[in-house]
């Protein structure tokens, strides 16, 4: 095999890992979009089994941009979810550690050192 039956294969293979990567954004869009029912959903994935290459073109052209609003949603979704759990699990602000920390002395099950170094540890 010479060098360039070598780039012949690699251009070959980047054209088709490129395929790939567009045939599952198509499938995972097939899927996560809420207005194509399921009967379209089958008939898209029918033809892109059996005539991959001409159906990928027309899905992309005929739904290209939902493609792309459905995806911006998505990733939004994600990063939602990820931002309001990472609240969640980080704990409040610095003002709600000091109003836990005071109902702590208040109950006694601290004392009033304790409190000033929960108070000092959330202002740090």
């Amino acid at each position: 095999m010479g060098f360039w039956d070598f780039l012949v294969w690699l251009l070959w293979a980047y054209v088709f890992f490129a395929y790939l990567m567009v045939l599952f954004s198509i499938f995972a869009d097939i899927f996560r979009d809420r207005d194509l029912h399921g009967g379209w959903k089958a008939v898209w994935i029918v033809f892109l089994i059996f005539v991959p290459i001409l159906a990928a073109l027309v899905y992309l052209i005929a739904r290209g941009s939902g493609m792309a609003a459905r995806s911006a949603a998505h990733m939004a979704r994600a990063q939602q979810d990820a931002d309001s759990y990472i609240r969640s699990v980080a704990g409040g602000s610095a003002s709600d550690e000091i109003a836990k920390a005071s109902e702590l002395l208040a109950a006694g099950s601290i004392t009033a050192d304790e409190y000033q170094a929960l108070k000092a540890k959330a202002l740090a």
